[in-house]
């Protein structure tokens, strides 16, 4: 067992558990239980932040937060992988062996092995194949992954990066599209999962559409505001299998709200896979689902 500790603020950032939630929860309910250093601050040992990073991801997928804290961390292992996802949906996904040597780079730390694989997989399979049957699925792995604690968190990371570099090289070497739909792509505050929107940005301009590309974590005025500065036909958000799916239905009604009326709002990722059907809003749970709505709104403004 390691006997490094941690102090309340790399706690909170290392599990998205804010100081005042820590502090509550260890008078509340007894957990967790902090040392204090010489100086008399808190300081969190190691088993104790692992066991706060799983409750943070059963909490995240409707789990209530005083059953959590009670259990031992034996029955939240039993409890965390019992979470499933929404395999991504392709007509021929890349074969499992591939993508497991894939997962095999990253988990062996080859970084440039990695990549090498990934470019030659983009040259031979071409942009719109490589997103739908290489990117996504092997997301959606690695999602899996990191929710059943398989894979550590340095190397998710590792994974993101390298394929968030690719993707952004790849779309800035498509023909700029003109003309098309005009498509603000961002996610809400809290949610800070790219992949999903690079990888909808790659297929839509690919489809001909103008993509207007605002990263992560927007306010929900802001992206109001930026649809309208824009002149946006469509305003596109994504939602991983990591956000809160409770709070999905909530934020988008008040972003339709926000949106003139002539604005689409389409949401779209594994979150949104349990959403219910929110009036004035496009679900698209899968990369296929979005070319069809796309493929739909330029037939219906032609």
């Amino acid at each position: 067992m390691s006997n490094t500790t941690f102090n309340i603020a790399a706690v909170e950032r290392d599990t998205g558990l804010s100081k005042d939630v820590l502090r509550m929860w260890e008078r509340r309910y007894g957990f967790p239980v902090p040392d204090r250093d010489s100086n008399g601050e808190r300081c969190y040992p190691t088993e104790q932040v692992e066991r706060l990073r799983v409750i943070k991801r059963l909490m995240d997928s409707g789990h209530r937060p005083g059953k959590l804290l009670a259990m031992p961390p034996e029955a939240l292992a039993e409890l965390a992988p019992r979470r499933s996802m929404p395999g991504p949906q392709a007509e021929t996904p890349s074969c499992a062996d591939e993508l497991e040597s894939l997962i095999g780079l990253i988990k062996g730390h080859d970084g440039a092995g990695y990549q090498q694989a990934m470019h030659h997989r983009l040259a031979r399979e071409g942009m719109q194949r490589f997103v739908q049957y290489t990117v996504a699925p092997l997301t959606h792995r690695i999602g899996e992954s990191w929710e059943e604690g398989s894979i550590e968190v340095f190397e998710e990371h590792l994974f993101t990066e390298l394929t968030k570099r690719l993707l952004r090289q790849s779309i800035a070497a498509l023909p700029t599209a003109r003309g098309g739909a005009r498509i603000l792509l961002t996610s809400v505050p809290e949610e800070q999962h790219v992949l999903g929107l690079l990888m909808v940005e790659a297929l839509f301009t690919l489809e001909g559409a103008e993509c207007i590309p605002l990263g992560t974590q927007m306010p929900l005025f802001e992206i109001a505001r930026a649809a309208e500065a824009h002149r946006a036909d469509i305003v596109a958000l994504s939602f991983s299998i990591a956000f809160p799916s409770r709070q999905v239905p909530a934020l988008l009604q008040q972003l339709r709200q926000l949106l003139p009326s002539g604005v689409a709002l389409w949401a779209g990722g594994a979150g949104v896979g349990r959403c219910p059907s929110i009036d004035g809003v496009r679900l698209l749970a899968s990369l296929p689902e979005a070319i069809g709505e796309l493929n739909t709104w330029k037939a219906t403004h032609a």
